[in-house]
């Protein structure tokens, strides 16, 4: 059994074009908790930036993952494709020019097999033993920057060009690359899945995630803690995290 909560807040923007999806439901604003039995699929989606109906992109494609029946057999480049092309479609009609939307989601098969993907610059990372991994790679022209030599790690937080990502769901011109992950291994007891959209991950580093993941408090108490991290520091964009974590299965009574 597993333990998923999550947050999406529109923090100083007028509206949210952030969505998020625990499984069955799809959350577009406000915090949830649920338990979880494999399997399933959790997700975060944050509409692009600067594009008209960002928000109607994200909502959609997380309605759209919500049906989806997730198994080991899922075909999920044919599932990410269906959801582009739909979105592309939409996005070609003038009231809803050229929207778009990242996705990062994880998936628990019927075998508890741990499946990840990404489309963007959302970001997925593990904490396991206090420490802090990010298993997403940006999908962004700074991250290619700094893979190539031309920028170094610490530059890339303030770069000018840090917000430019590569083409994602609903890109009417060109088609996002779906990096869609099987691991072969199972989410440990202990673990924690954090997902999140940039409104986190642009102005809270990893130190500072590890520090509040390791406090002593309620989950869904460590996530509002970042939001309000997120705040403090002066995050200009929506606020969007999910964790998950294994737990014990419930007793029978």
């Amino acid at each position: 059994m597993y333990y998923c909560c999550a947050i999406t807040d529109q923090g100083v923007r007028e509206h949210n074009e952030d969505a998020l999806l625990l499984h069955k439901l799809v959350l577009t604003e406000g915090m949830t908790e649920m338990r979880l039995n494999a399997p399933f699929l959790v997700a975060v989606a944050d509409g692009v930036s600067g594009e008209a109906g960002g928000e109607i992109a994200s909502e959609t494609c997380m309605e759209m993952l919500r049906d989806v029946n997730f198994t080991s057999r899922t075909d999920l480049d044919d599932e990410l494709s269906t959801i582009h092309t739909t979105l592309a479609q939409i996005g070609a009609l003038e009231e809803h020019r050229n929207m778009q939307t990242t996705l990062c989601a994880v998936g628990v098969d019927e075998n508890e097999e741990l499946h990840t993907v990404n489309v963007g610059d959302s970001r997925l990372y593990r904490y396991r033993n206090g420490s802090l991994q990010q298993l997403s790679r940006d999908q962004s022209l700074v991250q290619m920057l700094y893979e190539e030599g031309s920028i170094q790690h610490w530059e890339m937080g303030t770069h000018k060009q840090k917000h430019i990502i590569f083409p994602v769901l609903g890109n009417v011109d060109s088609m996002p690359i779906f990096d869609i992950q099987m691991h072969h291994e199972k989410v440990q007891f202990g673990d924690i899945m954090l997902l999140c959209s940039d409104g986190l991950s642009d102005v809270v580093g990893s130190l500072e995630i590890e520090e509040i993941l390791a406090k002593p408090k309620p989950l869904v108490r460590r996530l509002q803690l970042l939001r309000e991290l997120a705040q403090e520091n002066g995050s200009r964009d929506n606020i969007s995290v999910l964790a998950l974590t294994k737990i014990a299965p419930e007793k029978r009574k």
